[in-house]
């Protein structure tokens, strides 16, 4: 199996975030648990071009895809105290 394009720090620093790991907790912190009906790039806190993004990524199956799938499944299930 190869190893993702990718990495999560890597997608956040794409998307214009802070991408060290104690922001990017913060990040799922706060935008955690996603309804399970939302799909990733309709979620209230992107901007329109993170969005797009997110959605075009996906739709495309492009190289970061599985790190969107990764950031998805995060914000879905909840961080654990």
């Amino acid at each position: 199996m190869e190893s993702p394009t990718h990495s999560l720090p890597s997608l956040f620093k794409q998307l214009g975030l802070p991408d060290d790991p104690v922001n990017i907790d913060k990040f799922l912190t706060t935008h955690s648990p996603l309804k399970p009906e939302l799909h990733l790039a309709d979620a209230f806190f992107w901007t329109k071009s993170q969005s797009q993004f997110l959605r075009d990524e996906i739709l495309d199956d492009a190289d970061w895809a599985e790190v969107v799938d990764q950031l998805d499944v995060l914000l879905r299930k909840g961080r654990e105290s």
